[in-house]
């Protein structure tokens, strides 16, 4: 590793660490909070959907998030690590077989469907 990749694996650690990034994989259904900038104020909006890419690229990791809003297809891409995301949160994990759904763009309604990834027992017993 030269000096450049060993500065950004440390950066990428780092943040790792204090931010807590959960395990997802395109499929899962994610919550993130972002903080907006409108004028003087600051807020934070809330973002759901359904994670259709991943890219582990160290620092400049990113995902894809698609959702529906009012009958039309949305979809955001997020880095990973930005200081703008304040929260992550797995809401269900879906059982696919693809790295990248990009298909899902093209279904609506039932069609684009995800089924729900079948939790272990040790999972339910823990409930």
């Amino acid at each position: 590793m030269n000096l450049l990749q060993t500065i950004e694996q440390e950066q990428v650690d780092k943040l790792a660490a204090e931010r807590g990034v959960p395990d997802f994989i395109p499929g899962d259904t994610i919550k993130v909070s972002v903080k907006v900038v409108e004028g003087d104020r600051e807020r934070i909006q809330a973002f759901e959907g359904v994670c259709i890419a991943r890219k582990n690229a160290g620092i400049n990791s990113n995902f894809t998030l698609r959702k529906i809003s009012y009958g039309e297809g949305v979809e955001r891409v997020f880095p990973l690590y930005s200081p703008r995301l304040t929260a992550i949160e797995v809401v269900r994990q879906g059982d696919v077989r693809r790295a990248k759904l990009y298909y899902l763009r093209g279904r609506t309604g039932k069609a684009a469907r995800i089924t729900e990834k079948a939790r272990s027992t040790a999972a339910k017993d823990a409930e």
